[in-house]
């Protein structure tokens, strides 16, 4: 008989009270300019009634709202007609008149993704903290990350942390450094090296700014204004840039107040299901990577977060031939001196990939196949593999008749991951009675799940709505996978 995870009953729906503050832009400069004008015609006075009016409603509901009013401020300054200071109070209402709440789960709360919190100290005795990160979708299904907190003991027992009321997306850094030769690889790997383009990168130095690399090219797009290839190899230059930045969250934030939006072109609809796996480099150091999906609401693209902290991240583009399609999932340490991760470019077949080079993925190698009826429309992964004594443990989604998605298992060799040990017939888990109904019916889906002594914690997605956790003996798998019925 094949093993089956239990479920623990502990579901997280969206909350649609969970807002956060964006920029609201009007996409016309005519109704930018009409509304400054407005508020300009307001006297001191009724300025300061208004301002407390919007400060008293939603004040209470965000962190630091003040600040970002002044922030939003800052970039209608190009629309003044005049140099004439304005009072703070009128500079925070105009920018109150640019701002909108946005509710970042008001449809769902899904694909969640589990790992060990990187602070340990101040845990109750005989648990564990933990950081799970979930897809948030709210209007526009727009899909960003967001987190939740809680405590596991050695029973496997969850206890979740109710989350802040509070929740802000990170402020963008606005002086990441580039690597130069590394940029000049990506567009290399994305057909835009050529006379043009290395004009531009010519009066760089081996590191440079956003800032710097936005100057030089005005400058040279300025001399050529009129020619169209210079300016598409610009907005390529630029795009690629902006794709690649860093975000950082005040460290008085807590982690359920954090939330990852979509800031580069390459996200423009979303950040999606995103896989954190904990990476040990050779030389010990911990490093907390997340490969997820960036959507521009035509193409995905395959992208990279990377933090120590969960403060300070970085998000990189991917490259080379063989980033593509979603679903990356990297091992958590290198294999044989190189980074390692499974793929499934075709859409339906897993595949191992590696690389000398994080950011650059050339080659793959196809492992598994859609073998049993329940994954015959496709395979793929739920998450970073898992390091045990019999192997790398990884969770996996099938696809079957009427689109029901299923998580098994598949065992791969600790030394060659090329060699599959053993996969589960059966699913593990199946959408029962109170899963199959939701945003996507009849789905079960995970981004990763954790060991807990001798068990495997499978957080898991409930038909693309709500989340919840299920349990499985990780004995009891390893034991299936290992044996012939698991061949």
């Amino acid at each position: 008989m094949s093993v089956k995870a239990t479920r623990t009953g502990i579901v997280l729906r969206p909350d649609p009270t969970r807002v956060l503050f964006r920029p609201f832009e009007l996409g016309s400069n005519t109704r930018t300019l009409k509304i400054i004008a407005r508020v300009s015609s307001l006297t001191d006075e009724e300025v300061a009634v208004k301002l407390q009016e919007v400060i008293n409603e939603f004040g209470s509901r965000h962190y630091k709202l003040e600040r970002f009013f002044q922030k939003r401020f800052e970039h209608l300054k190009p629309h003044l007609l005049t140099d004439e200071p304005l009072s703070m109070e009128r500079q925070l209402l105009l920018g109150a008149y640019f701002t909108m709440e946005y509710s970042l789960e008001s449809a769902a709360l899904f694909n969640p993704s589990m790992i060990w919190h990187p602070d340990q100290t101040n845990v109750p005795p005989g648990f564990k903290r933990f950081i799970l990160s979930l897809r948030a979708t709210g209007e526009g299904h727009i899909s960003s990350i967001s987190f939740r907190m809680g405590y596991i003991d050695e029973e496997s027992k969850i206890v979740l942390r109710k989350p802040s009321r509070y929740v802000t997306s990170p402020e963008i850094v606005p002086n990441h450094i580039f690597s130069k030769p590394q940029f000049e690889r990506k567009l290399y790997e994305l057909r835009l090296i050529n006379a043009i383009s290395e004009r531009m990168l010519a009066g760089l130095g081996d590191e440079f700014s956003l800032a710097e690399l936005e100057t030089v090219i005005k400058r040279i797009t300025t001399q050529f204004r009129y020619n169209a290839e210079y300016e598409t190899i610009a907005n390529g230059i630029l795009a690629l840039a902006r794709s690649n930045y860093e975000l950082h969250f005040d460290d008085d934030q807590q982690m359920d107040e954090r939330c990852i939006f979509p800031s580069s072109p390459n996200e423009t609809n979303g950040i999606e299901d995103a896989r954190f796996v904990q990476f040990t480099d050779d030389n010990g150091d911990v490093t907390y990577y997340a490969t997820y999906t960036a959507y521009n609401g035509q193409v995905t693209f395959p992208q990279l977060l990377e933090t120590r902290d969960f403060t300070h991240f970085k998000v990189s583009t991917l490259n080379g031939a063989e980033v593509q399609n979603k679903g990356m999932a990297l091992f958590p340490r290198k294999i044989n001196g190189r980074y390692a991760t499974l793929s499934r470019q075709d859409g339906e077949n897993i595949y191992l990939m590696y690389s000398d080079d994080l950011y650059f993925w050339q080659t793959k190698e196809l492992i598994l196949k859609p073998t049993y009826p329940w994954e015959y429309v496709q395979l793929g992964n739920c998450g970073s593999p898992l390091e045990t004594k019999a192997g790398w443990l990884v969770l996996s989604h099938g696809v079957g008749p009427m689109r029901k998605y299923a998580i098994g298992a598949f065992l791969l060799d600790l030394n060659d991951p090329s060699k599959v040990i053993g996969r589960t017939k059966e699913p593990i888990l199946s959408p029962d009675e109170n899963e199959r109904e939701g945003y996507v019916p009849n789905v079960v889906y995970s981004c990763g799940g954790i060991l807990n002594g001798d068990d495997l914690i499978i957080p898991y997605a409930m038909a693309d709505y709500a989340s919840s956790f299920a349990i499985v003996n990780v004995n009891d798998l390893l034991a299936e996978l290992t044996s012939d019925s698991g061949q």
